[in-house]
């Protein structure tokens, strides 16, 4: 580390008037807590010891930076200071606030020491304008005081540097650790409710309370366009569209939330009073702006002890949306009870699925079947998916029809025809 030399004004050390570490940060502290908003809000035993603590290493270390001298040491104490205020939860602009504040004062204690030595006391009306006839103290500096001055200006801007960078590093860097032992007790209290196990303890541990009743989603992130850019890092695509949807759950549904996500979904343990079923769906919607692609979801609502079995029920429920092709959304199980209970072995699922076997030779007649059930038999979207005119679409169903049996525009020909297609993908 550089060591630049000392600065002095007129042949005296310029950090004089910050000499005396213990008496100035007691008052600066005094300063902060009425001036600066942040620092009222703080507890009292917060004020005496941490803030005054800081404030003296501080004014320590532009004491070392005045005069020149190792500020390693000093800039050690900065950090570990700052370490712990993160680690305490206080923010962070408190920190900064007073550190500029504490600025403030020591400019105006250099600086008006060195005018004084030069000129005898200034006052700021020695500035202004003089009346006619009137008259205003004249200051005047030797060049050497002045490059002196001009040095200190520097030195400032070194000093500020210095420590906001310090004290930023220090924070962000015990934050993130803070956060990642937060995920990972959350990472395993998630695990222990999934796989049945005793939580109790570890939800102690992580300071989570365990709700009596769990909305349990599974969730499928489809992959962002972007990562099939091969002049883009798929890894990196996938791992910020994560982010952005960790980021929107945790301003969404806060610490309560229990979450094992990977980049390409997984499952979500959300109390149950937390959100009602409207809520739920807005939230689908609001992490599928966040991750830029249509997010999926299903929901099964049960007891805390029930979570294993909800899970596996949920996620069976998503593996159908998405065998079926449905539009991205929320799907809840009570609104696909029928179809999940076609989706269970048996020889109801087989003769179902065999109704379909006559369009193995016609494979857009069974793409157009499929688009435009999953679309709400939405003509016009089927049309729009499939790149074809409505007419085309009407020409085709009216084939599966012919070919099945079963006529897709009415209502039993249509029941049949859409449980077919549940119990096909699940065949053999």
């Amino acid at each position: 580390m550089t060591i630049s030399p000392p600065l002095t004004m007129a042949g005296r050390p310029m950090s004089l008037p910050l000499k005396d570490v213990w008496a100035l940060s007691r008052q600066m502290v005094g300063h902060f807590v009425e001036n600066v908003a942040p620092c009222g809000t703080l507890p009292g035993d917060a004020i005496t010891g941490d803030v005054t603590t800081i404030t003296r290493t501080c004014l320590e270390l532009a004491v070392s930076m005045l005069d020149g001298k190792d500020i390693r040491a000093k800039t050690e104490r900065l950090e570990d200071a700052a370490g712990q205020w993160a680690r305490e939860g206080v923010p962070i602009n408190t920190i900064h606030h007073a550190i500029h504040e504490g600025f403030k004062i020591g400019l105006d204690l250099v600086t008006g020491a060195a005018l004084r030595q030069a000129g005898g006391a200034y006052r700021p009306e020695d500035a202004a304008e003089p009346v006619p006839g009137g008259s205003r103290t004249v200051l005047t500096l030797g060049e050497d005081d002045y490059l002196s001055l001009v040095d200190g200006a520097k030195r400032v801007v070194e000093m500020l540097d210095t420590m906001t960078t310090a004290v930023s590093v220090a924070y962000v860097r015990e934050l993130r650790a803070v956060v990642s032992e937060h995920h990972t007790a959350v990472h395993t209290l998630t695990s222990a409710l999934l796989g049945g196990h005793p939580t109790s303890t570890m939800a102690r541990e992580c300071g989570i309370e365990i709700a009596e009743r769990y909305r349990v989603l599974a969730v499928a992130i489809p992959a962002h366009p972007e990562q099939s850019n091969p002049m883009l890092d798929a890894t990196v695509v996938a791992r910020r569209k994560l982010r952005r949807v960790q980021a929107e759950l945790a301003l969404r549904c806060g610490e309560s939330l229990l979450s094992l996500l990977s980049v390409d979904g997984g499952t979500l343990l959300i109390p149950a009073e937390q959100f009602d079923e409207d809520a739920l769906a807005e939230l689908v919607a609001r992490l599928t702006h966040a991750a830029r692609v249509p997010v999926t979801a299903a929901v099964v609502t049960t007891a805390a002890a029930e979570i294993p079995t909800a899970a596996d029920q949920a996620h069976q429920l998503l593996d159908m949306v998405q065998r079926l092709r449905s539009a991205p959304g929320l799907y809840r199980f009570d609104d696909l009870a029928l179809e999940y209970q076609l989706t269970r072995p048996g020889p109801g699922r087989e003769y179902l699925g065999s109704l379909l076997d006559p369009l193995d030779e016609h494979p857009e007649l069974l793409e157009t079947l499929q688009t435009h059930i999953a679309h709400n038999l939405n003509r016009q979207r089927t049309a729009r998916l499939l790149h074809v005119h409505t007419n085309t679409v009407d020409y085709r169903l009216k084939r599966v029809g012919q070919l099945t049996g079963f006529d897709p525009t009415q209502a039993s020909g249509l029941w049949y025809l859409r449980s077919a297609l549940v119990a096909r993908t699940y065949g053999s």
